[in-house]
This record gives structure tokens, C-alpha cells and sequence, in this order.
């Protein structure tokens, strides 16, 4: 009977425990895989009510896999929605800083530099390594989350410092 209790994400405290768990690490993992334009915050959210609507038929030993799976495709639909938005909308957006002309296209070079290259990683490669550099997570924490090893992680942080360095110094 324990054992029935514990396989019930229903239980206000069962659920709980799972979206405090994950519920930080999912945003990190969509906000560096997409960025904060399709508001990732959102979308952990609306996965979580998934969860909760589907609580009866998962298990809390799938809970994980549920969330970030429909996170990502939620992601995924918001992306593909914006692009049909892009694609119809026309903006000028005006800019007006203290800063010099020459300091503003010094940035604008550099953050394009630093975008193109982030662009040119693979998606396993920037996802590790921004859990690295801007979040500080560990090599051991990285493969935890995404169910890899830890070599992995390092092959794949190492990779994607030796593609920065070859794609910024191109441009």
C-alpha cells in the first residue's frame, strides 16, 4: 500500500517535491537551448500543468523525462510560431545610447562574432556548455541532467571552446 502512495504524482507533496527538483533545471536547459525571446519560464510552466492534468497515467520516475520532453516541444511550436510572425512583421526599432558610434559598432561586431560562433556549435555542445560558463554547473552536474557521462561533458565543452576560438578569430 506505501508503495501505491508513492507512485501517485496526485499527491500535492509528491508533485511538489518533483517541480522544485526540476523545475529550475528545465528553465536553465530551455533558456540555453532557445534563448529568453520564447519565454521559457512560460513553458515550464505550462509543462508542469501537463503533468498535473496527466498526473494519474506517470509514473514519478517519469516525471523528468515528461516535463523536459513537452518543454522542448512546446519550445519547439513557439519557435516555428515566431518564425511565421517574423516573417510578416516589418519593425524599425530605434536606438538611441550615450555611448560613442565607434564603442556601439565595436559591440555590435563583437556580440555578432560571439553570436555567430554560439550558432555554429552543435546544440549538444552550446547546451553544455552554457551549463558551464554562465550557469557554473559542474562537469558531473551537467551529466546528471542530461543523462550522458562525464567525459562526454568534457568532450563536449572542449569542443565547443575549440570551435569559439577557431569561428571568432575567422571573423
Amino acid at each position: 500500500m506505501g508503495k501505491q502512495l508513492h507512485d501517485n504524482i496526485c499527491e500535492e507533496h509528491i508533485f511538489s517535491s518533483i517541480f522544485n527538483k526540476h523545475s529550475k533545471d528545465l528553465h536553465n536547459f530551455l533558456y540555453y537551448k532557445f534563448g529568453e525571446l520564447l519565454n521559457p519560464k512560460d513553458k515550464v510552466q505550462e509543462a508542469f500543468i501537463k503533468l498535473w492534468q496527466n498526473c494519474a497515467k506517470i509514473s514519478p520516475d517519469k516525471a523528468k523525462s515528461f516535463v523536459f520532453t513537452t518543454a522542448n516541444n512546446l519550445m519547439l511550436n513557439e519557435a516555428a510560431h515566431q518564425k511565421v510572425v517574423l516573417k510578416h512583421q516589418q519593425t524599425k526599432p530605434k536606438m538611441s545610447t550615450n555611448e560613442s558610434p565607434e564603442f556601439l559598432m565595436q559591440e555590435a561586431e563583437y556580440n555578432d562574432k560571439l553570436q555567430k560562433a554560439l550558432a555554429n556549435l552543435t546544440e549538444a555542445q552550446r547546451v553544455a556548455f552554457m551549463m558551464n560558463r554562465v550557469e557554473g554547473k559542474r562537469f558531473k552536474e551537467i551529466a546528471a541532467l542530461l543523462d550522458i557521462s562525464t567525459k562526454a561533458v568534457e568532450k563536449r565543452i572542449y569542443g565547443a571552446l575549440k570551435k569559439l576560438r577557431e569561428d571568432i578569430k575567422e571573423l
